[in-house]
């Protein structure tokens, strides 16, 4: 009887714990409440920035942790949500570029998929943004209203809550605002700004804006205390990248990558704390990470296509020495950097030196009239050497110790006593890029064509993508050494088409330098791909050309697909610019046209001009 009586019980303990979470079993695992804030770097007082007035933040990290070395992967919001999303490096899956809308292998699960598939209620309040094809599908609830409070009783929860009080699009005061929380004469500006009122303003605006921000995360606090789960549930914030001020969204220095992060853990999983309340964690994490934390904390298994390392929670990995950070296109403007950042410098690679971190990007000139006032400095001769680099072709290499330079001012890349430091960053980039198998060496017109069926992940992770050949083409060509000529030369009569197109990239870097190749570039004009075409076209500017490029330019802009038809307008405006192709004769080709977006965004600007 006793024998049976046991049985029963075990058989019964066995069906509730199989089918029915109950809330014994819910509380051993924690609710995670995830709340986000746009644009902004760390400009908190509990990060130092004696400006900021945020203290339901600051309160926060009173009761967690703060991590000095966070980052968003990439600077710009569908770049860095993407690695969010999927657990993946963007520049892996061929989504680097901000609103691309590239497909990524079927099987792949997003991270709400994984945790909901585990028995989590997953919500999200309520921006997705994903660079994705559209998936509100992967979450329970994806909307204004969607609410943790909407679950089954007993059911942990994953919440998701961004405030875009710090937006871009919120940098702006109001015309007339006068009640400024510090007058915008005592701002302390960053010394690549110029100072003029209307700089001034933004910024402090902008704090204003990180005020209301903290209000916002200080009732989502509260709320979470009267429903009485503050001690079951870990909290996380951070932004989705830096910025939001000229020089910092976009762009790959801390400005636009370096974000504040809180975890605050309840005293039930203290054995998690990585650190004492209150306490500073040093090691470096990004957004790669984030994912693969929560599956650490949450307990679920993490799918093997994610490539963070878990830096929280049972699973916690050996943590980094370093993070990986990327961007590609932004908007209708084409650049291309990679880099390395640690606890104490930044190794930046430009392979795209040629054009400038300044660009016209049409969103933050029609949104911030610091840009709008910097760009007319710079025009009229007002801005000093710092000021004015942001407008000029980058280095190809770029290297800061954080520490004694946080604005990033001076370049050490050219330091001989930083020889060994270089050699040794350049080398951590390269294993990076090879190791996630970097899409960003292929021109995004080519993505469609080379990818075939499968999606440009699938083409990247195949043999058929010679990585390290075209790394090294990559840097060779972007190294504005005349003495590789040789290699671009060659490069220029390789059998695969993104070699070829590094190869006259490397012309294009070189201008007028590049003279003994013209020939070689004439014959890229008959290109089978159009993005060869295109960079020969530019690079044969420099080399006493106009009429031929510009008719082939033409042609790609009237016939060639979507983003062939935005880097030749790249090329055209730049040849434009440069006074190798009449203002005019750039109109002529863009109007009457009527342009996809982005590409419709460059025509506008190039009609815009004044003859």
């Amino acid at each position: 009887m006793r024998f049976r009586l046991v049985s029963f019980v075990v058989s019964v303990m066995g069906l509730l714990m199989a089918v029915l979470p109950s809330a014994v079993r819910a509380a051993e695992r924690p609710n995670i409440l995830w709340l986000t804030s746009e644009d902004n770097s760390p400009y908190l007082g509990c990060y130092g920035d004696k400006l900021a007035k945020t203290p339901h933040l600051d309160k926060l990290a009173e009761q967690g942790v703060r991590y000095r070395n966070a980052f968003a992967n990439s600077p710009v919001c569908s770049a860095a949500r993407t690695t969010l999303i999927t657990g993946m490096n963007g520049c892996a899956l061929g989504v680097q570029h901000h609103r691309s809308k590239v497909s990524i292998p079927e099987g792949f699960q997003l991270y709400p998929e994984v945790l909901r598939a585990a028995g989590y209620y997953c919500t999200n309040n309520s921006k997705t943004d994903y660079n994705l094809p559209d998936r509100k599908d992967v979450w329970d609830e994806s909307s204004k209203n969607a609410h943790y409070k909407n679950r089954a009783s007993s059911q942990p929860f994953f919440a998701v809550f961004n405030f875009t009080t710090t937006h871009e699009s919120q940098v702006a005061p109001k015309e007339g605002k006068t009640d400024f929380r510090i007058p915008p004469e005592q701002m302390t500006l960053p010394p690549y700004h110029p100072d003029t009122p209307e700089i001034r303003r933004d910024w402090a605006n902008y704090y204003d804006q990180m005020t209301l921000m903290d209000e916002q995360v200080g009732r989502m606090l509260e709320q979470l205390e009267k429903a009485g789960l503050a001690e079951d549930t870990i909290v996380f914030y951070c932004s989705d990248h830096g910025g939001a001020l000229p020089g910092g969204k976009r762009h790959l220095h801390d400005s636009g990558t370096h974000v504040p992060m809180i975890v605050r853990i309840p005293e039930k999983w203290k054995q998690w704390r990585p650190a004492q309340p209150g306490e500073w964690v040093e090691n470096p994490v990004s957004f790669v990470d984030l994912p693969t934390t929560f599956f650490s904390l949450c307990g679920v298994e993490t799918p093997a296509n994610y490539q963070g390392r878990p830096f929280l929670g049972e699973k916690k990995s050996v943590l980094r020495d370093h993070v990986f950070l990327y961007r590609g296109r932004m908007d209708a403007r084409y650049d291309n950097t990679r880099a390395i950042r640690d606890k104490q410098y930044q190794y930046l690679k430009n392979y795209a030196p040629h054009r400038p971190w300044g660009q016209y990007y049409e969103y933050a000139f029609e949104q911030q009239p610091s840009m709008r006032s910097w760009y007319a400095e710079f025009l009229a001769g007002r801005c000093n050497e710092v000021q004015s680099a942001y407008w000029k072709p980058k280095a190809p290499e770029e290297l800061y110790e954080i520490g004694s330079d946080p604005f990033e001012i001076k370049n050490l890349a050219g330091d001989s006593a930083q020889k060994e430091r270089i050699a040794e960053m350049r080398k951590k980039l390269r294993a990076e890029m090879l190791a996630v198998r970097d899409t960003g060496f292929i021109p995004e017109g080519m993505h469609e064509k080379l990818a075939g069926e499968k999606t440009i992940y699938d083409y990247a992770q195949s043999d058929a993508y010679p990585l390290e050949r075209i790394i090294d083409v990559a840097d060779v060509a972007t190294s504005r050494d005349a003495s590789a000529l040789p290699q671009l030369l060659k490069a220029m009569e390789d059998p695969h088409p993104v070699v070829r197109y590094w190869g006259a990239i490397g012309c294009l870097v070189l201008q007028k330098d590049a003279a003994p190749a013209k020939e070689k570039l004439l014959g890229l004009l008959k290109d089978e791909w159009n993005d060869v075409r295109i960079a020969a076209a530019e690079a044969l500017g420099w080399l006493g050309e106009s009429e031929q490029p510009a008719s082939v330019l033409a042609e790609v802009i009237h016939r060639g697909s979507l983003y062939e038809v935005v880097t030749a307008q790249n090329a055209l405006d730049a040849m434009r610019a440069a006074g190798h192709v009449p203002l005019a004769r750039a109109q002529e080709i863009v109007r009457g046209v009527k342009f996809q977006e982005p590409a419709n965004r460059v025509a506008d600007y190039l009609l815009s001009l004044e003859k």
